[in-house]
């Protein structure tokens, strides 16, 4: 996930989401000036990333590659950061896949989003900003965290009778975020920058 190397370097990766051997097909360059490109999300904030990768690499959708610092990039030459409607169509069939397999890799982070979740307003609550949460729900989840922390998702759908797929919420609203960049309020998207702006 994100580290910082010995100097403090932020080391941002991605997970690539589509492979283009041979270029993006709008970039009007003759064949063999392009160099294999693609897609990919950032692993902490879920940025979306256009790459264009070293020709000796042969890679896979899924594979991780750093992308920030361009000094720590080991497979990626450039990466720009692209919205929802940028992506290739392979790019984004891929992505519910690739966001749903982030939630569950780091589970942890996720269930601590339940237990850490804090009111936005006087009248709305980070809980309400996930699909299908709505006041009784959220109260089901507020009082049950004070009881005791969650530690993972299948403790959480047990104790919040109506909460059945907590991950998949969370997927669903990853990706409202992604598709949509007007939404008022971003929790996930773009987390890490609203934090270090702050």
């Amino acid at each position: 996930m994100s580290e910082a190397d010995s100097d403090g370097t932020d080391i941002r990766r991605a997970v690539v989401l589509d492979y283009l051997a041979h270029g993006l097909s709008d970039d009007g360059r003759p064949q063999y000036e392009k160099s294999p490109a693609g897609y990919a999300l950032g692993i902490d904030d879920f940025q979306l990333y256009q790459v264009a990768f070293d020709e000796e690499e042969r890679l896979t959708i899924g594979s991780e590659v750093v992308v920030e610092p361009p000094s720590e990039r080991e497979i990626v030459t450039e990466a720009h950061r692209v919205d929802y409607e940028d992506l290739s169509s392979g790019a984004q069939s891929e992505l519910e896949y690739v966001v749903a397999d982030l939630v569950e890799e780091n589970e942890q982070r996720f269930v601590d989003f339940y237990n850490d979740a804090q009111p936005i307003t006087l009248r709305l609550h980070q809980l309400n900003l996930l699909p299908g949460i709505g006041k009784k729900l959220r109260n089901g989840i507020l009082d049950e965290r004070k009881r005791k922390p969650f530690e993972s998702f299948d403790e959480l759908s047990e104790r919040v009778s109506g909460l059945h797929d907590p991950d998949e919420v969370l997927v669903e609203r990853i990706l409202e975020e992604l598709r949509d960049d007007d939404l008022k309020y971003q929790t996930f998207v773009g987390r890490r920058e609203q934090e270090q702006n702050q």
